[in-house]
């Protein structure tokens, strides 16, 4: 075992003794050290309770004659981050997460892991650094939030968001507003939709590297502490077995993780982090890959923000197992492939099943016919930018209307509560990438506005920075090269027409090859927004958004 190192034999005496300053009795240090990777904290609310789900991989470890030995990481809550400085930093602690685990893992000899995220960066940070260490790892969540009542109806934090637009526009009196924010968040887990971290913790059981029901089991289930005492049981079978993240993580598995995407309809963050996570298990995955695959993958479930569904609902009919099935009666997925579990997939889905029909839809009554996620290319973004088409109103797939420049998130927002917005518009909010944020900055705030105004069906924003897993409507984001390296997004001037051309995956602005070339001679790099600390240091390391935004 790893721990040997650190264990046994007379010179490492000094190392028991360290040990056995904590209380921990010799027998426990003979046996296997097992990392318990533990999110937890009191500033996200998927995370407030990763305690108990902690206790109970624990409980699990030790039932199976394993030593587990917690550990903390730090996370950002993006909602809480949003709309501020904050932002800056919730991609950026992405490598930070991966970087932390892999010095708790080496340098203690850990043998195995297991990680315990729950919400945006940190599941993917997490996954990075699972395959970059390459020993035993399991991943378990702390499982969604369920959803918010208001009015006789399901509410989320995006309809915080909306209404908060709502108010500023004279559609809704604050005291409603105040009823839907006292409602929209009932208690602990991941916000409630097809949000960001709730995509990468399906994602997560798609990939192989966590446990059937990780995606899906409200946080609040005792069925989640049972997952994660499984878990804890699960590191130590693995452990026996040598199973490793990397005998997991191939491109077939990466493949089977984009078919459930577009099925799902996630988060268009899950563009960023499966290439960061493929990047780390030495994979190579082209974006261009996301377009091939929703040709194929029609859109089979309809989850906030896109629809009225949320987590709790897929779980009812059946979870991602019953997703993978639907897709396996395709002949969609590589079914031979190896997970957490010990078995294949094939095996893992012999007994799934659906359980709701408008939940989770077959091929032929699907949502959409094309899957979730797009790329879009063009003259306006040569090496790429993402949609959500499957929470794009229909009138928007095809849209041409005048540029109106922002060079910041607030300028933006600004700008749609003063009312200078009009439908048919084309926003463009430029130097709001991984470099020029510094940090791509998710931005639910201007997506809201737009929505609450009543315009998501008339007007669409471009970025090269990103949004919200909970935002919809025609919001087009990581568009690459981004502003800051002199992406042809830099030079586009108020006015300019953009054309947006989702079905035929095109984002061009109107202009000749020769005047985008002109112009981008005349452009000047603008001074760096934060110059000191991590942020300053991660815009000189940070490549663009099409590679998964990992450092060069």
């Amino acid at each position: 075992m790893r721990s040997d190192q650190a264990t046994k034999g007379v010179n490492k005496a000094p190392h028991r003794s360290l040990f056995k300053a904590m209380g921990y009795t010799d027998k426990e240090i003979e046996r296997p050290l097992i990392g318990i990777a533990n999110a937890q904290n009191e500033v996200i609310p998927g995370h407030d309770h990763l305690d108990q789900i902690a206790e109970a991989v624990k409980a699990g470890v030790r039932m199976e004659g394993g030593t587990p030995i917690e550990f903390g990481g730090i996370g950002v809550c993006d909602g809480i981050a949003m709309g501020h400085q904050g932002m800056h930093y919730s991609l950026a602690s992405r490598e930070v997460i991966a970087d932390s685990i892999e010095i708790m893992a080496q340098a203690h000899a850990l043998d195995a892991l297991v990680l315990i995220p729950n919400c945006d960066k940190i599941v993917p940070g997490m996954l990075m650094a699972a395959a970059r260490i390459n020993i035993p790892t399991v991943v378990v969540s702390g499982g969604p939030m369920l959803a918010g009542r208001h009015q006789g109806e399901n509410i989320d934090l995006k309809t915080v968001f909306e209404s908060v637009a709502a108010v500023q526009t004279g559609k809704l009196a604050e005291e409603e507003l105040l009823e839907v924010e006292n409602n929209a968040c009932p208690g602990c887990g991941s916000c409630s939709g097809m949000f960001t971290a709730n995509s990468m913790n399906c994602l997560t059981e798609v990939l192989g590297l966590g446990l059937p029901g990780n995606g899906t089991i409200p946080a609040v289930y005792a069925q989640r502490r049972r997952l994660a005492k499984r878990a804890g049981m699960q590191i130590m079978e693995m452990l026996d077995k040598d199973i490793k993240p990397l005998d997991i993580l191939t491109e077939k598995s990466f493949e089977n993780a984009l078919a459930v995407d577009m099925a799902l309809g996630c988060s268009t963050n899950t563009a960023l982090h499966l290439p960061a996570i493929a990047h780390e298990a030495g994979i190579d995955l082209d974006l261009e890959l996301i377009n091939e695959i929703s040709a194929e993958v029609p859109h089979l479930c309809s989850l906030s923000p896109a629809g009225k569904h949320h987590i709790e609902d897929l779980n009812e009919a059946g979870g991602i197992p019953a997703v993978m099935k639907v897709l396996s009666s395709e002949g969609i997925l590589n079914e031979g492939l190896r997970t957490v579990t010990g078995v294949t997939i094939e095996e893992n889905l012999a007994e799934a099943e659906v359980l709701n029909e408008d939940v989770i839809r077959n091929f032929e009554t699907a949502y959409h016919q094309t899957g979730g996620l797009a790329v879009l290319k063009g003259n306006l973004a040569p090496d790429g930018a993402v949609v959500k088409q499957a929470a794009v109103a229909d009138e928007m797939l095809v849209h041409e209307g005048p540029a109106r420049i922002f060079n910041s998130e607030e300028e933006t927002v600004e700008a749609i509560h003063n009312g200078e917005i009009k439908a048919g518009d084309v926003v463009i909010i430029k130097y709001e990438g991984p470099k020029g944020g510094p940090g791509m900055r998710e931005m639910l705030t201007p997506t809201s506005a737009v929505a609450g105004a009543g315009l998501d069906k008339e007007v669409a924003l471009i970025t090269d920075g990103r949004f919200s897993g909970a935002t919809r409507g025609a919001s087009i984001g990581h568009a690459s090269p981004e502003a800051m390296e002199g992406g042809p997004i830099a030079v586009v001037e108020e006015g300019d027409i953009v054309e947006i051309d989702i079905p035929n995956r095109q984002l061009n602005v109107k202009l000749s090859q020769k005047e985008i070339e002109n112009r981008l001679e005349d452009w000047s790099q603008p001074e760096p927004k934060i110059k000191t600390g991590y942020l300053s240091r991660y815009a000189k390391l940070v490549s663009s958004a099409s590679t998964g935004a990992v450092f060069k």
